[in-house]
This record gives C-alpha cells, structure tokens and sequence, in this order.
C-alpha cells in the first residue's frame, strides 16, 4: 500500500454531501461537551474505574481494594468523573454508592470495550 494511497487527488465538491453534512452540524456547544466527555474518558484510571462501576456499584473502599490504589486518588477521580456526568452516587448511612450515571455512559463505555476487543 502506498503511502500517497489515502490522499484524495481530486478537486471535485460533492456539494450535497457538503450542504447535508453542514446543515446537521453539532452546534459548537455540543462538539466541546464531547470533546470533554471523551478526555475525561481519556485517563487510564479512570477507565479502570469506570470498568470496575461497569460491574457493579461500588463505594470508594471497594474501588480503591479493587485497583490497588489509595482513597484518596479514588475520591479525587470519582470527583472529576461525577461533575462530569459521568458517574453518579447514592448514601446509604455513612456509605456513599458510586455508579455509572445512566444506560447512555454503560453503553459507550461497553461499546469502546468491545470494539476494542474486536480489534485484537
């Protein structure tokens, strides 16, 4: 395969894929929040987190025996992850329950493993 192989070498618009594409445009609010949605996914430990949820609904204790990690660096990325949308937590007496925040976060965390996985 040459290197040259994926460059387009023509100068034709197709001027309704153009249009098309333009008119359903992401309003730019929209295109920063998954922006930011997918770097705050960009952390390894995080990802290990978000795994761990993926199983089960977890406090900090458990997350942090889980991956070897302090309470301490859990709370600080469960922190970043919950004021993101992310991840959400219920308290039940002094024990706050940490899960992945709806079906939509399960999803594309599933769907990034398996295509993942598919990959291999």
């Amino acid at each position: 395969m040459s290197k040259n192989e994926f460059i387009c070498d023509c100068n034709v618009i197709h001027q309704d894929i153009v249009d098309n594409t333009k008119k359903n445009m992401l309003d730019i609010d929209t295109i920063n929040k998954l922006a930011e949605f997918f770097k705050i996914l960009g952390d390894t430990t995080r990802v290990k987190i978000l795994f761990a949820l993926d199983q089960n609904e977890m406090c900090v204790c458990d997350i942090a025996n889980v991956l070897g990690m302090s309470k301490s660096s859990i709370s600080h990325q469960l922190g970043t992850l919950r004021r993101s949308g992310i991840v959400k937590c219920r308290k039940s007496g002094k024990e706050v329950f940490y899960m992945l925040d709806d079906n939509h976060v399960k999803q594309v965390f599933e769907i990034g493993v398996e295509h993942i996985e598919h990959k291999k």
